[in-house]
């Protein structure tokens, strides 16, 4: 498999020297599921309603867009304890790629491509593409973690994405955002 060179960025500028946070940036902290994430500023927060163990928090501009930054947060079972659980990282993300590759069929269905994947501050970092026949190519940018909160373990699944055509106007400021989360 070759990767293209990425790497998730790390955010510099004074205001994040002084603050942690960059100026067109805001910090969105939730206490209950213990979790932060620097969001674009004048981004819209949208939260599901829990059903069970999981929970839902999207992040999306306020014009409409094809691009969102996500927080899914799962319930696990025992056997799962840490991220390692799932195996290691260039595995995992292989075989999260390869299992939504349909660009085989006939007639070709969507096309994966794992772009990189990597391990750093006890999360599991994936950038892969989807394409849809005839659709825009979406970028996907994933930050994945377990954490125990007493009773459960619980999975946190951060996806950014954005399509081609909005790669100059959202990229940077989504792998930003994916970048900064972090369990509190």
């Amino acid at each position: 498999m070759v990767f293209t060179a990425f790497t998730f960025p790390a955010i510099a500028s004074t205001a994040l020297a002084a603050t942690g946070v960059a100026e067109d940036s805001r910090v969105y902290t939730d206490d209950a599921n213990k979790f932060k994430i620097s969001i674009p500023q004048g981004w819209q927060v949208g939260a599901g309603e829990p059903s069970g163990y999981k929970s839902v928090t999207a992040f999306y501009p306020e014009e409409a867009s094809n691009s969102s930054v996500s927080v899914v947060i799962t319930g696990l079972g025992p056997d799962f304890t840490r991220l390692e659980s799932f195996g290691k990282v260039d595995a995992f993300a292989e075989t999260l790629v390869g299992g939504l590759d349909r660009s085989w069929q006939r007639p070709p269905g969507v096309a994966a491509k794992l772009i990189d994947s990597k391990a750093a501050n006890g999360l599991y970092y994936i950038e892969y593409t989807l394409q849809n026949p005839g659709e825009s190519r979406r970028h996907l940018l994933s930050a994945l973690g377990v954490t125990f909160n007493g009773w459960y373990n619980r999975l946190y699944t951060v996806t950014g994405q954005f399509v081609d055509e909005e790669s100059e106007k959202f990229g940077t400021e989504i792998r930003k955002a994916v970048s900064s989360f972090r369990f509190i």
